[in-house]
Formats: structure tokens, sequence, C-alpha cells
């Protein structure tokens, strides 16, 4: 046993001692570089950071995050070290052998084609022969999902998408043809490239997130743009923040420091996450509905603030905020149905006979009222200004046509308005019943009385209703109306009550 361990500890010393040291050059050469260069990593990321990239020989042998982001004013912490893991190893994604870098087709597509091609000599009609053969589409639509592509070269795979393209518009039209091209960020020569394409053929331009679906819905239907959303370092001047549909240190790790030190200051943070993430665990309350009941839980909320912050009693703040940029005040027709009415498009001014004034494009001006004597307005900086050039591109709560002043009027019920009976639609009845999620016993169409006024159009005397009527009527919330199916306490068996 002890020659043993002699015999080893010779040999370790021989070898420590000795002048053959050439494996020690395999280290140095992995952290060798010609040049640094700076970058980021623009692909589906919107975090932007500067990155510090090490290139030798043309290859990017490794990075590391950039440390000269400018100082933020005094109070507010810095935006540096700005960077993430997934940043840090992003040369490993270069380099991957599973990256796509060249056209890929499944095989049997690509043989079908060039059977048809051998047979037509054209690719049009190729494709088309295709398409209309139910045994060769459906050979390759049924392989979907198992691999078997192949490498295509650049010149076939854009004939097989035009002759794709020239099919599809001769039988279906141009706007059949929906597509994406990359995020802005990554480059504008591409995505411009590919958005107008489709613009010049008339086909249909969605979004990136479009395609993968990863943005909450809420956001761009109720702001009306996409992510134009504050600054992240402006989380840490809040007061309380409530996390929802996004896992911060997760998807969004650059910007993660500004809600963890932010908490140092007091401020109080909610989740709201089904599992327990990783952003559950910074939180002061989590709270995790069952997957697919977190539409119930918001929709209790919104009840709850229309009913305490507008009803009950009005809220300065919120009552100006929303006349002046939201579309609660602007007018809603009702359309007579079985249940007494729904809602149906917007007022606008190419519903009078005389267009209120408007000689062009009368249609993409909507309606309100104004407070004050209850006249019809057309508010400045409406779409309609987009299309007659107007540049008049703003939020003064301004008449178009006089340029008066005026208030927005958010609910008719306190000027001699009827009421009217109307139907909403409600997804969470025994028809939608699935093993997922519980559903309710009230039935799939809700009628509600909303407060109305008349509005005389071209079509005759129609039924109108401002959007903040109607919202409060789908909500369920109690005004006065003597409606039985609105709630008179937040225990009542109500659609979107707590």
């Amino acid at each position: 046993m002890i020659k043993s361990l002699l015999q080893k500890k010779k040999f370790f010393s021989e070898v420590t001692a000795s002048d053959q040291r050439a494996w020690e050059s395999f280290y140095r050469n992995r952290w060798q570089h010609d040049k640094e260069v700076r970058s980021t990593h623009g692909v589906n990321c919107t975090g932007s950071c500067s990155w510090k990239i090490f290139v030798k020989k043309g290859i990017v042998t490794w990075e590391i995050q950039q440390t000269d982001y400018p100082q933020n004013r005094p109070g507010l912490p810095n935006h540096e070290p700005r960077g993430c893991p997934r940043g840090a190893s992003y040369s490993w994604y270069l380099y991957n052998s599973g990256r796509v870098k060249h056209p890929m087709i499944r095989h049997e597509l690509l043989e079908a084609y060039q059977q048809q091609k051998t047979l037509l000599h054209d690719p049009v009609l190729a494709w088309e022969a295709v398409m209309n053969d139910p045994a060769a589409s459906l050979r390759y639509k049924e392989r979907r999902g198992l691999g078997g592509f192949l490498r295509l070269d650049w010149d076939l795979a854009q004939e097989i998408i035009s002759a794709a393209n020239i099919y599809t518009i001769k039988k279906f039209g141009p706007d059949r043809l929906v597509g994406f091209t990359p995020i802005p960020a990554f480059s504008m020569v591409s995505y411009a490239s590919g958005t107008r394409y489709l613009s010049l053929i008339g086909g249909t331009v969605l979004s990136f997130y479009d395609f993968y679906c990863d943005l909450p819905p809420a956001s761009p239907q109720t702001w009306g743009e996409q992510t134009d959303v504050p600054e992240s370092a402006d989380w840490y001047n809040s007061s309380f923040i409530m996390l929802w549909g996004s896992n911060v240190p997760v998807t969004r790790t650059p910007d993660s420091p500004f809600l963890t030190q932010v908490r140092y200051k007091g401020t109080k943070v909610v989740t709201i996450s089904s599992d327990y993430s990783d952003a559950s665990k910074f939180a002061d309350i989590w709270l995790n509905p069952k997957q697919g009941t977190d539409s119930a839980l918001g929709m209790a909320m919104g009840h709850v603030i229309l009913k305490e912050f507008f009803v009950d009693k009005t809220t300065p703040y919120f009552d100006a905020y929303v006349k002046k940029y939201s579309d609660l005040p602007f007018l809603v027709k009702l359309e007579p149905c079985e249940n007494g009415y729904r809602t149906g498009m917007m007022l606008r001014a190419s519903d009078f006979p005389d267009h209120l004034g408007i000689t062009q494009n009368a249609e993409w001006y909507p309606v309100l009222l104004d407070e004050a004597d209850g006249g019809m307005v057309i508010p400045n900086g409406c779409i309609g200004s987009r299309w007659n050039n107007e540049g008049k591109w703003n939020l003064r709560n301004e008449d178009l046509r006089t340029g008066k002043a005026y208030t927005p009027l958010l609910s008719v019920m306190d000027r001699k308005s009827d009421v009217a009976a109307v139907s909403f639609p409600y997804f969470g009845g025994e028809e939608y019943k699935n093993p997922h999620f519980n559903t309710s016993d009230h039935t799939e169409v809700q009628v509600r009385n909303v407060p109305v006024i008349k509005c005389r159009t071209e079509e005759g005397e129609v039924l109108c209703a401002t959007v903040y009527d109607i919202m409060l009527a789908h909500y369920g919330v109690e005004r006065g109306l003597d409606d039985p199916q609105t709630a008179r306490s937040y225990n009542d068996n109500i659609p979107y009550t707590p």
C-alpha cells in the first residue's frame, strides 16, 4: 500500500517537473483574439444589451458585457452590468450544428413537385398539380412534425416559393398570402424587404409577434401600440408593481435589477402566475390562479375598479384620463337582434346626411358628445386626419371642425336617455366545458340594460350608447337601471364579479 502511494507521488512529481507543456497552448489559443467589436443580440430579444465581442480570424471566440453605459441620474440605479447567460453563450448558437443555414424542404413535397415539373415544364402548373392531388398533398402534410428535411439550393427554393405565391393569388386572391419578416431590431433591410414584397403584391403583413404569439394581446388592444412601454428603469420610480404575463428574471433578465432593487425602497410587488415562477419569489403577494382562469380574475378586477372608482364615486384623475386617452366617450350604434339589441359599428361622420361637414373620408371620423351641451363633436387627431394629410395629431380635446375646446361626455345616463336591452356573449357557460377548468351555469348570451340616445342618421333613427356605458353593462356593474342581470354585491353569481 505504501509502495503504491509512493509510486503515484513520484509519477505526479515527474509530470509537474516536466518541460512538456504544449498542452497549455490549447487553453491560451482558446482566448486569443485578433480584434474586439461591439455588438448586440437583436434576434428575437428586446434587451439590446451591449456586448464586447472577441473575434479571431472572423470567428467569434467569446463575449463579455460592455461596461460603458452612461450614468443614470442620481437616485436611479445604473443599467450595467447588462446582459444574461444566453447572451454570454451566444457564440455557441452561431456555430451550432443544429442552426439552419440553408433552405430546407420536406422530401415528400420536393419529390412530388419535381415529378410534376418534369411532366408539365411550368413551375406554377406543377405546384397546382401537387395541390390538387389529394394523395400527393396528404403524403407531405402527414409527415409534419416528423423531420425528414433535405437541403435545397436557393434557386429551386425561390422557384417553388414563387410558384406557390402565384398559384395562391390566381385561385384565392393576394390577401390570402400572409407573412412576416424578421424583427426590425435585427435588420431593417431584411424587415423592410419582406414587408415591401407582401405590400406590393397585395398580401397581408403580420408582425413577428403574430407568428410566435408571445405578446399579451391586452397591450395593443388597450393602448393601440405593440410594446411601446416605459423604459424599464422607470420601474424604480414605482410604489406598487403588478407583474402579470411576464417572467421578468428569465425573459427580461437585463431589466430585472430594476424590479429587484426597487423592493429595497419599500415598493410592493404582486405577481400573478399559475406556476411559482422566478418572478414569483420576488413578490410580496403571489396570486396563482388555476391555468385558464386568469381571464376571470382580470374581469373581476375590472368590475371592482369600475364600480368603486367610476360608479360609486368618481375619481377626477381616472375620469380625466379615460376621457382624453381612451375610446370610452365614443358613440356606438346598436343593431336590433333576437334579444333586443347588440353592439354594432362606431357612429361616424359618414352616418349623417351632411357628413357633419367632413368632405373627405368621413367614414374615418368617429363621433362623441360634448359634456357641456350634448352636441356632436369630431375629435381632433382621429385616424381620418391621417388619410386626409391634415397633420393634426394631438390630444388637445378640440373639435376638428371649429377648434373649439370640449370635454368628452362619458355617459348618456343623465341626459334623459332611454334604456335598451343589449346582448353580450359569454364564453364561460356549459357550452364551453372542458377538462381544464370549471364552467358556470350562465347562458351563452347575457342581456343587460344600457342607457342609450337616439341619433338621426342617413339610415333613420338609430340608438347609440357610449363605449363606457356598454362596458359597464358588459361587466355587470349595477347602475340603478332595474337590471336583474347586474351585480348588487361582489358575492352575486353574475359573470365577471369577484
